[in-house]
């Protein structure tokens, strides 16, 4: 009977443990975003029932591509609780990525999601980094998709030479949170010092100082 008893708290330990988000008590709750406030846990508060509309659940931000413009030939258009009221406490978000030829979804990682990529047009290398320091990689082609563990380092590539290539990715969390490693290592607030830095990486506090001038805001 001990055992037994065992196996259940440990069965219901990881059931919880593979919710991102709590478990939602109401049918709903569109998000009301106070002004100047963050998302608090477990969401927002709620929209009054009788002034929620059909168009709380509606979201057309994903229709319209980003502007890759830029260093990194990337853009992401984010369907999280914060663009999106109506998924607040449902334990999801949606975005939609953008690519120029060559452009590049930095690593970085989702503290509260796992994340699933799935490729709309192009060609996309993906990948992320297990805890043992094990790359698992893929070239998807449109149609495929391929899911990133919560909390695990990833990066999205085009591979395309000459194409533009677009992806829609879905989490189990409305508000996964990014911590870029580049951003969070060389461009933190207040600076991560150089000689720890300097150290970690087994290179001269020049070179920590070159690329923490790239990631400065």
């Amino acid at each position: 009977m001990a055992s037994t008893g065992v196996m259940l708290v440990l069965t219901a330990a990881l059931a919880v443990l593979v919710v991102a988000d709590p478990e939602p008590v109401q049918d709903f709750c569109v998000a009301v975003h106070p002004a100047g406030d963050a998302a608090a846990y477990p969401g927002f508060p709620c929209k009054p029932a009788s002034a929620v509309v059909s168009d709380d659940f509606f979201f057309a931000g994903l229709a319209v591509a980003g502007d890759t413009s830029n260093r990194f030939g990337f853009n992401v258009t984010q369907g999280n609780v914060e663009a999106f009221p109506g998924v607040n406490t449902l334990g999801l978000s949606i975005n939609r990525g953008d690519f120029a030829p060559g452009g590049v979804n930095p690593p970085h990682s989702h503290p509260r999601a796992t994340e699933l990529v799935h490729v709309i047009a192009g060609r996309v290398l993906v990948g992320f980094v297990s805890t043992a320091g094990r790359l698992y990689s893929k070239v998807l082609r449109e149609g495929e998709s391929f899911v990133f563990p919560r909390g695990m380092i990833h990066f999205q590539y085009n591979v395309g030479e000459a194409s533009a290539a677009r992806v829609i990715t879905v989490f189990n969390s409305q508000l996964p949170g990014v911590v870029g490693a580049g951003p969070a290592l060389f461009g933190a607030d207040p600076e991560i010092p150089d000689v720890v830095l300097a150290k970690s990486f087994q290179v001269d506090a020049k070179i920590i100082k070159l690329l923490k001038s790239m990631f400065k805001n």
